[in-house]
């Protein structure tokens, strides 16, 4: 039993990691120079003769879908904080035999969150992001954390305290 507690537990910060690299990293979007873009700033990186490079950062455009992916992906985190402590708590107040219901739940809206942030995301990025780019890592750990966060909410509603 304390061997699948700690693949649970473990898993369980896997997915943080996933999530806090996906929101707050700088490559949601790609730009053809190497240049990324993130949910939050884009930052760009110019060059001429004088200056070999310079860096200008302006916030992301006032575009709802954008907004939209930016409070989700924040709502996935507090989800995926709130079920880590959630099982803490059940884990050492829990009567034996008792099912870990509540962490399951959040887990499970986790994954909602960050399924839904990345499907929007997905559909409407070129309303926000320059044209020609593709998609980042960040995109791509938002997708991996999205199964990830389904059945770890799965295991933990199916799992057991026991002595």
């Amino acid at each position: 039993m304390s061997l699948l507690l700690v693949a649970v537990s473990a898993l369980h910060v896997l997915i943080l990691i996933l999530l806090f690299v996906a929101t707050l990293d700088k490559s949601w979007w790609i730009l053809p120079g190497n240049d990324s873009l993130n949910l939050w700033k884009e930052c760009l990186s110019y060059s001429n003769q004088s200056v070999p490079e310079v860096w200008v950062c302006s916030n992301v455009s006032e575009n709802g879908w954008l907004k939209a992916v930016q409070a989700l992906m924040v709502l996935s985190l507090v989800f995926c904080c709130l079920s880590f402590v959630l099982f803490m708590f059940q884990l050492y107040n829990m009567k034996r035999g008792g099912l870990f219901y509540a962490t399951g739940i959040c887990q499970l809206c986790t994954s909602v969150s960050v399924f839904t942030g990345a499907l929007i995301y997905a559909l409407h990025v070129r309303e926000f992001h320059h044209p020609g780019g593709s998609f980042g890592y960040c995109f791509a750990l938002a997708w991996v954390a999205f199964p990830l966060a389904l059945a770890s909410g799965i295991i933990y509603i199916h799992l057991r305290k026991r002595e």
